[in-house]
């Protein structure tokens, strides 16, 4: 808010009735201020007034041979309205830049656009009735991705118009764009740096896949997506085939929170340091093998323990699998066998792990080390196929219950219940993902973890336990980088395999391209399916290479943002831009970007540059609803941002934001809220403004002519009230300094109230007298 533009010159002309003024304008230099205020018009005439003098344009020229300090901006995705959150951010992202233009800094402030990925697609999906992947080749890529590409421009006007509303100060008429052909080539560039280093590999693993969406989703995608579930829990029998154990109607016993998995299992696992009974549930005749730490849990009150069952006797053991539909006809010696493995625990369950290679990652190991085959009867939409006839076309999950019913009726159910977790679930669209067996690119992230460490331990995190805790303990578990996606609005994974000798090229950029086709592609649309038309001769044999079918993670892409949005390096100037502009001094976005655009800027960065890409960072919490509950669409408890300015402007809700709590915790935001900050804190200072303009002056006088009295003749409360301001001043230039924006908001906070609540209150007398003196001196001239 501006105050300067609303000075006042009212003369008081009767105090009687406890006071109570009733003023007449005088023409004295100052224009009238009113005494019930319009935040929202207040704000609309700064708005204006900056707009007409393009004050932020000025604000960078004038700072043009100031020291740099560097802004990178997380781009949102325009495919959806803005929310509160958005509001949030830009708060954030504002006021640290201004403070260091205010320092005599120049900050470049350059806006963003996240174009790709699967919400985009499923968005799109949505408005064209498509439940699955076949529906978007039946309906033609071509069309599908101009339709994406229409969806993420949707929204941009409005986003533009609240970025401005809020007086958030940023360049949004050069924004950079994630589907530009110049951002995509320069992505394609540092894919090929990394390829060239052997930093990129396809391999046949177990990855976090979506059903729904049909492709494979790399770790910190999944990090997003933990919601608590409730599974089945089983303890199921595995009947022993052979020995003594198998002459005494002996069973293994499996614990299982996944019953569908077992129509896959291909032999199960024992742990070395764990000790194994014989043991009997009360009132059950037949006899398992469970550990014996485990007995009371797994078999219940009651149970009794048989006899010691050592490792040696266990090891290598056949028993008779839950299901043999989808059995290979010529399985292994090893083939329904009990192996050891370092990873069985007695923390929960029985002690023995049940193993099926196509959905686990250490069962995957396990099956590499022993030879055993991969039995996967699910096709990519997660529904068993013809091998399961009784269960053929059902999602996986969905066929629990017939599957603990069949288990039940031949006698290998021991008992059944309910197990109440976290579990990942697609953080595009909410299906339960499937861990499953498949082919995927990745990136080698974990040859470079200590260079990640190393990187991450110099970053200034807000809060500071962050970089050792959430995030520390993140890159301390850093694993390879799933970044291939089977999907079709994204940067296509540039590379080309001969289709005769399998050698693989990747290119980097579409000049590169034109050169292996033979032709100009210059003006190529580089996304599907038109690149997957190019056909490239195969350095190797001469035979033609074509594309690879993927396209990358979305979150490469927003990660390369520090270079890409420069068009680096094939742009002319963007090396020289680039040295200028990384690494940023300050990010902000949400805590949930920890594992999210915080990660691919450091792992992207580190990969290309061996730096990180940032120098501080700071972390937002939440916007929740007054309820305390988080804010979306699903709940139907989001506030439109639009309107809680229109009613009670922009100051407030940022004043809000920057105040109410440490940046990294939920805060409620709503009307109630608002109406708070704006009767305790915009009024007082407003009204305390009100009473300077309408009391503390005499006739004709003006800050500009006035002589200031030394300070050693002022009265105590002016001395007081100065020595106050000076402490808060210092306090929030030194709480900004450490991007401490609540600090620096309460000083101010509490300057404001003493201003009001004690230097005003106090100082009424001299001011009423001296406008007492002010209105006899008029009407003697009169």
């Amino acid at each position: 808010m501006d105050l300067g533009r609303y000075h006042a010159g009212l003369v008081p002309q009767d105090r009687t009735a406890g006071r109570k003024l009733v003023a007449q304008e005088v023409r004295v230099g100052f224009n009238p201020v009113e005494q019930h205020p319009d935040f929202p018009a207040l704000e609309q005439g700064v708005l204006a007034r900056w707009k007409e003098r393009d004050v932020f344009a000025r604000s960078l020229a004038e700072r043009a041979d100031g020291p740099l300090f560097r802004f990178y901006e997380g781009p949102p995705t325009a495919n959806g309205r803005p929310g509160v959150h958005h509001v949030e951010a830009r708060v954030f992202k504002d006021i640290f830049p201004r403070y260091r233009t205010m320092k005599g800094y120049r900050v470049p402030r350059k806006a963003g656009w996240d174009c790709h990925g699967i919400p985009v697609e499923i968005e799109v999906e949505k408005e064209l009735g498509f439940t699955r992947k076949q529906d978007i080749e039946d309906y033609g890529v071509a069309e599908f991705n101009a339709r994406c590409r229409a969806s993420v421009q949707r929204y941009v006007d409005e986003f533009e118009r609240l970025t401005e509303r809020i007086g958030f100060w940023v360049n949004t008429a050069e924004a950079y764009w994630t589907m530009t052909p110049q951002y995509v080539e320069s992505v394609w560039w540092s894919l090929q740096q990394l390829w060239d280093a052997d930093l990129i590999y396809q391999g046949h693993r177990v990855v976090p896949y979506c059903p729904r969406c049909g492709t494979a989703l790399s770790d910190h995608e999944v990090a997003q997506g933990y919601a608590q579930a409730v599974d089945p829990s089983v303890y199921v029998r595995l009947p022993i085939t052979e020995g003594p154990l198998a002459e005494q109607q002996t069973s293994l016993l499996i614990w299982t929170t996944t019953p569908w998995t077992l129509i896959s299992n291909t032999a199960v696992a024992i742990g070395e340091g764990i000790r194994y009974v014989q043991a009997r549930a009360a009132g059950d005749d037949d006899p398992v093998v469970v550990a014996a730490d485990l007995v009371s849990a797994a078999l219940g009150e009651g149970a009794s323990v048989l006899g010691e069952v050592p490792l040696d006797a266990l090891r290598g053991l056949h028993y008779r699998g839950p299901f043999t539909d989808a059995d290979p006809d010529d399985p292994p010696a090893a083939w329904r066998s009990v192996t050891v493995a370092d990873f069985v625990t007695t923390t929960d369950g029985t002690g023995i792990v049940h193993l099926a290679p196509a959905f686990g990652e250490d069962d995957m190991r396990v099956a590499r080390e022993q030879g055993l085959p991969v039995v996967n009867p699910v096709d990519l939409e997660g529904r068993f196929d013809r091998r399961v006839p009784a269960f053929a076309g059902q999602f996986v999950k969905a066929a629990d219950v017939g599957i603990i019913a069949d288990l039940r009726e031949r006698g290998l159910l021991l008992r059944a219940g309910e197990y109440r977790h976290t579990y990942p679930f697609c953080w595009r669209c909410g299906t339960p993902l499937l861990n499953y067996a498949k082919p995927s690119w990745y990136i080698a992230t974990t040859r470079l973890q200590d260079r990640l460490l190393d990187e991450n331990a110099g970053v200034d995190w807000h809060p500071e336990h962050i970089r050792d805790g959430r995030y520390g303990d993140w890159l301390a578990n850093n694993v390879d980088w799933a970044l291939s996606r089977e999907r079709y609005w994204g940067t296509p994974l540039p590379l080309w395999r001969c289709g005769d000798c399998d050698h693989v090229t990747c290119v980097g950029s579409l000049e590169e391209l034109g050169k292996l086709a033979g032709s100009d592609l210059s003006g190529l649309d580089p996304h599907r399916p038109y690149v997957d038309e190019i056909v490239v001769a195969c350095p190797e044999c001469g035979g033609g290479a074509r594309r690879v079918p993927e396209v990358i993670d979305a979150w490469y892409d927003s990660g390369s943002m520090p270079f890409a949005q420069l068009g680096y390096p094939w742009q002319p100037g963007s090396r020289e831009a680039f040295d200028r502009a990384f690494p940023a001094d300050f990010i902000a976005e949400a805590l949930d970007q920890t594992r999210g655009w915080f990660y691919s800027l450091m792992a992207v960065s580190t990969l290309l540059f061996d730096r990180n890409s940032y120098r501080t960072v700071l972390c937002l919490g939440l916007i929740v609803d007054a309820d305390g509950k988080r804010m979306s669409k699903s709940r139907g408890n989001t506030l439109d941002p639009f309107q809680l300015v229109d009613a009670h402007g922009a100051d407030a809700l940022r004043w809000l934001m920057l105040t109410d709590g440490s940046p990294w915790v939920n805060r409620r935001v709503g009307s109630e809220q608002l109406t708070q900050v704006v009767r305790k804190f915009l009024l007082t200072v407003w009204n305390t403004y009100y009473f300077f303009t309408t009391y503390a002056r005499i006739d004709g006088w003006s800050p500009a002519d006035a002589s200031p009295t030394p300070v050693a003749e002022r009265p105590v409360m002016d001395r007081w009230v100065l020595a106050e301001l000076a402490a808060a001043v210092g306090h929030v230039d030194a709480a900004l300094e450490a991007y401490d924006a609540t600090s620096a908001g309460r000083a101010l906070t509490g300057f404001v109230d003493d201003l009001s609540n004690w230097y005003v209150r106090r100082s009424r007398p001299r001011f009423w007298a001296a406008a007492d003196a002010a209105e006899s001196d008029k009407a003697a001239a009169f």
